[in-house]
């Protein structure tokens, strides 16, 4: 992950760029729902199954709409053209994409050392703790 994550990082930033998103929470569903022109398709959300959704915690099923929106820019003609396919078929490429994509390098940069804790970026980003501590470990510890 390491060699590949400045590259996704990079198109993490291009993606909220896109969608002009300068503050958490990260609008996924509006992401997956409303795509700027020549991006991707858009996914009607209301017709995933409840199964797809993780429910552990009460931010989860937006985790799982962060990895279905990972998944849908990778497959995407707009992905491959990025070579962002190729790039999250290594290990947990796909789940640490979705990662950046619902917490920006950039917003979490911008946060003070003391807000870089995972129950405040949970609550402020709206993913589970779980995915907050792993992000912070994989900006500031990694």
């Amino acid at each position: 992950m390491t060699n590949t994550r400045p590259q996704l990082e990079a198109i993490a930033n291009e993606v909220m760029e896109a969608f002009e998103v300068y503050a958490p929470p990260v609008p996924i569903e509006l992401m997956l729902q409303k795509p700027p022109t020549n991006m991707w398709q858009e996914v009607d959300v209301t017709q995933l199954s409840g199964s797809f959704l993780s429910i552990k915690d009460r931010f989860s099923p937006r985790m799982s709409l962060a990895r279905l929106l990972a998944r849908h820019i990778a497959s995407s003609d707009w992905g491959r053209k990025r070579g962002i396919f190729s790039l999250v078929q290594e290990g947990d490429n796909l789940h640490a994409f979705a990662r950046m994509l619902a917490m920006p390098e950039d917003m979490l940069s911008g946060l003070t050392s003391s807000n870089r804790s995972p129950s405040y970026i949970s609550s402020h980003f709206e993913v589970p703790t779980d995915d907050a501590t792993q992000r912070i470990l994989e900006l500031f510890e990694g």
